[in-house]
């Protein structure tokens, strides 16, 4: 039926109008409570076997929606409701901004793929930080985990870019489950420099700093997200820097800015668009970071896999190669509001015809057994 929807109605309208048709939708259905819970029931059925505890959380199972899809956290209950057991919302900055000019986001159909270069369009710390606390203090629909992913304004020049990140923490600490510190988006000038170990230890440190300082009585988990174009030594950079500063964690992987070597079929017009590509052809790459991060890291903190997760069987391959948890967006885009259920069908049977007791005791297996 989606497929249907998608071929002859959605994939004919531009990407972003189909996305906030789509996003308007899922948060009406799931301002109506009869109808929210029915949607649930069938959607997201829960399943004891997938039951995760990853940065000292609870969670129904380890498979959320990546950020990007709802940057102003409009959307958590909606999303909660398809069947995501973390939602992370963002990216926000401290200051509001509308993003690049359109059109902006763009399908690679042939590929199963999106070109995107929105620019961390959103409302901005504060005013995100005052809804996450309207919906806390009326109580969520549902109970899921919250992350919230922040990044640089984009008209902070890159020497103030701490204390942009600071004020954006000390903001939103307060209602995150968890908090993501986004350096890898290439869609914000010089964003990507902050990767550089030299620069992303006081950045990581003073977001650190502040959380503690914001929520003295609750330590919250802090993420760093990294980018697949990475060269090796930079990602084992970043992981013996994540264990030196006590992060609780990395998300492996962003967008690329690659387009060679990536077997895209699509538009050469489209392909050629300025953004980051997610989706399909991102799946080896992403994948490759992670076992690289988990070789490093080991258990020691978490790892969440993202970029490329299509289904049940890329979900599995993420945690037999080192993610905790593991996130999704752009196969949403392709395969509708009954892509949660199907992940998390065929992770259940998968997990059962394996010799591993749990996901947590899966976590790795392979990149082990691979290891000398």
């Amino acid at each position: 039926m989606y497929r249907l929807l998608f071929r002859t109605v959605l994939s004919r309208m531009d990407a972003e109008r189909a996305h906030h048709l789509a996003t308007a939708w899922i948060a009406l259905a799931a301002r109506v409570p009869v109808l929210r819970t029915f949607l649930a029931a069938y959607l997201a059925p829960r399943r004891r076997a997938l039951r995760t505890e990853a940065l000292g959380l609870r969670m129904h199972g380890p498979f959320g929606l990546a950020a990007g899809f709802d940057k102003n956290a409009t959307l958590i209950d909606g999303m909660a409701m398809l069947g995501f057991d973390h939602v992370e919302t963002g990216t926000v900055t401290a200051r509001p901004q509308p993003g690049n000019p359109g059109p902006r986001l763009f399908r690679l159909v042939p590929d199963r793929a999106l070109v995107n270069r929105m620019g961390f369009n959103n409302d901005g710390s504060a005013s995100v930080a005052a809804r996450l606390a309207r919906r806390a203090a009326r109580g969520p629909a549902f109970r899921t985990t919250v992350g919230v992913n922040i990044g640089k304004t984009k008209a902070v020049p890159e020497a103030e870019a701490v204390a942009d990140y600071v004020t954006s923490a000390e903001r939103l600490a307060p209602y995150a489950d968890y908090l993501v510190v986004n350096v890898s988006s290439p869609n914000t000038p010089g964003l990507r420099n902050l990767q550089a170990a030299e620069q992303l230890r006081p950045l990581l440190a003073a977001v650190r700093e502040a959380a503690d300082r914001t929520v003295p009585g609750r330590r919250v988990p802090l993420l760093v997200k990294i980018a697949p174009d990475l060269a090796d030594e930079d990602v084992d950079a970043v992981a013996d820097l994540a264990l030196d500063l006590g992060l609780d964690g990395i998300i492996a992987t962003n967008t690329t800015v690659a387009r060679d070597g990536l077997g895209l079929t699509a538009d050469p017009a489209v392909v050629a668009e300025t953004g980051g590509l997610s989706g399909a052809p991102l799946k080896q790459r992403s994948l490759e970071v992670l076992r690289r991060l988990y070789e490093r890291v080991g258990d020691r903190i978490v790892l969440v896999g993202v970029g490329g997760v299509e289904d049940a069987e890329d979900v599995w391959r993420r945690i037999l190669a080192g993610a905790t948890l593991v996130q999704g967006y752009s196969a949403f885009v392709y395969r509708g509001p009954l892509w949660c259920r199907s992940v998390h069908k065929g992770l259940a049977a998968r997990l059962a015809a394996s010799p591993h007791a749990t996901l947590a005791e899966a976590v790795g297996a392979d990149t082990r057994k691979a290891t000398p």
